[in-house]
């Protein structure tokens, strides 16, 4: 049997299909700022603007999805002007909120259909690696480079949104995209950076500090992001034997420590909580094609891990 509410007063389907796009926008914030608290919030903001919409004037718009995400964008890109000026008097490293497994923040539960238009909601453009190139981007920049190479939106489209020409934005991609590729890495299979990853842990778990500094790479590098609420280095520690000393040391001030495996940024990386199961750490974690662990990003700020509890 329907039931009596809804079946007397059932959602128009504009609003329905707008509902829908949750997902799709919060990939999208998610890239945009590098923060979930963030995105939830520019995403709040759009269905806010959305709802204010008269029902005539939401009933003319023919694309639901391509105005939300053109609103997401244009909040998304005012929050990144002013989230600038934050970081600068941020206490140490800053690093991107750590994003778990798709089913624990956002509405796509891993056993479902996905709409391929969704696919942007779990690929690997959300990668530490990736997100941390984006951080040392300008806004239009890294605007434009996300909604051109990772959401397909044409260069008129973001033209639209940015507020400038349709070439200018083109070059932003293409310095965007410049970046990316200076600091891109060779890809690692999964198997192989999860294999790497496993042997990182079990030499951290078991105090091990010959081993540890073995499956380090010899360029190795960690940044730790405490946010000036917990201990956290306040610079990047280079080098294999100063990551593994201090990784250490981490592991002798605090013995209930549990480290557990889990994708990170859609890649495997680790969880670190107490007895208690706190989480205290999420570490992510790249790769390279020697089965060595070559960039560590540690998140402690306990506001960044409020999703992992």
């Amino acid at each position: 049997m329907s039931d009596p509410v809804t079946s007397r007063h059932p959602e128009p389907p504009e609003l329905v299909d707008a509902i829908r796009e949750r997902s799709v926008l919060m990939g999208l914030s998610y890239r945009l700022l590098g923060s979930l608290a963030d995105a939830e919030d520019a995403v709040q903001e759009t269905y806010i603007r959305w709802y204010r919409l008269s029902e005539h004037e939401r009933r003319a718009v023919s694309h639901p999805r391509a105005w939300l995400v053109k609103t997401a964008s244009r909040i998304g890109l005012d929050m990144l002007k002013t989230a600038r000026a934050r970081r600068e008097s941020y206490v140490g490293e800053w690093l991107p909120e750590p994003l778990p497994a798709a089913g624990k923040w956002s509405s796509q539960q891993a056993e479902a259909v996905i709409d391929p238009a969704d696919r942007v909601t779990l690929d690997d453009s959300v990668s530490m690696a990736l997100l941390v190139v984006l951080e040392a981007m300008t806004p239009a920049e890294r605007v434009a480079f996300i909604l051109h190479d990772v959401f397909r939106y044409t260069f008129p489209e973001i033209a639209e949104i940015v507020g400038r020409t349709p070439a200018a934005c083109k070059q932003l991609a293409s310095s965007a995209r410049r970046r990316v590729r200076e600091e891109q890495r060779t890809p690692v299979p999964a198997s192989e950076h999860a294999a790497a990853v496993q042997s990182f842990k079990t030499a951290w778990q078991t105090g091990d500090l010959a081993a540890l500094i073995d499956v380090l790479d010899p360029e190795a590098t960690a940044v730790t992001d405490g946010g000036g609420l917990v201990s956290a280095a306040l610079e990047p520690l280079h080098g294999p034997e100063a990551v593994a000393r201090f990784l250490l040391g981490v592991y002798e001030r605090q013995p209930d420590l549990i480290i557990r495996e889990e994708l990170v940024n859609g890649e495997p990386g680790l969880v670190a909580t107490d007895a208690h199961d706190h989480t205290l750490a999420v570490l992510a974690l790249a790769a390279t094609n020697h089965g060595k662990i070559k960039q560590v990003w540690a998140i402690r700020n306990p506001q960044k891990l409020e999703v992992w509890a």
